[in-house]
């Protein structure tokens, strides 16, 4: 008996990393996995950030180990969130490429994305042209934040004739630091409030057909043309 439970469970679909019947895998777990470590190395960049950006919000260093060793591991982890960033652009870039048709038209009608009526939108790919505006501006901010975030770290880099420059690094890592924090806030806004099933496509990896074909019509088309083929 023990063997034939344990025969069904090892065939299970969520050990083969398979979507049960009627849904169909959005994403796997590496791709998964890539997400949340992003967001996990994010989340501390952002709270130390922010603790650092004003006084009012330094109390946030309390749960992270005290300003010291926020210092010290505040640049580390945005070196792992860029290096994160830069991981996704490998996996997704394609995915993520500007078609101007469609997405114009797309940013043009983007209140019926705003009020969850997709069904009025031109068909999108697997992301929409707002989660394409979002991809972009978050690697972009990210090059900002690693290439001010290095002079901030070694500021020794910078000799004594453009040290005025240092502010100006600073200030510019902070607007970039803001916009970051501005998208993410979006973004989990819209993926769990807005878009019901978002959530659950980067927990367990897949949606159902009929999320497919309302949100991401052109990638269903795509993968369901990949399932018939011989």
């Amino acid at each position: 008996m023990r063997e034939a439970i344990m025969s069904d469970l090892t065939s299970h679909a969520v050990l083969r990393h398979e979507p049960p019947v009627d849904r169909i895998q959005r994403f796997t777990w590496v791709e998964r996995i890539m997400h949340w470590y992003t967001a996990a190395t994010y989340i501390y960049c952002g709270l130390s950030g922010l603790a650092f950006f004003t006084p009012n919000l330094y109390w946030i260093v309390a749960v992270l180990g005290g300003g010291p060793t926020a210092r010290i591991w505040h640049p580390i982890f945005g070196v792992g969130f860029v290096a994160g960033i830069f991981w996704m652009h490998h996996s997704w870039s394609q995915d993520l490429k500007f078609d101007p048709p469609d997405d114009r038209v797309w940013l043009d009608n983007v209140r019926y994305y705003i009020r969850n009526e997709d069904e009025k939108l031109p068909p999108q790919g697997k992301y929409d042209a707002g989660q394409k505006i979002y991809y972009w501006v978050m690697l972009y901010a990210s090059i900002v934040l690693i290439l001010t975030g290095i002079v901030m770290w070694f500021p020794e880099v910078l000799t004594r004739g453009v040290h005025w420059l240092l502010p100006i690094v600073v200030f510019v890592h902070c607007v970039a630091a803001l916009v970051t924090i501005a998208g993410v806030m979006l973004h989990i806004y819209m993926s769990v409030f807005i878009v019901p099933g978002s959530l659950t496509a980067m927990t367990e990896g897949h949606v159902s057909r009929g999320w497919a074909m309302l949100h991401a019509p052109k990638w269903y088309a795509r993968i369901t043309a990949r399932e018939r083929r011989p």
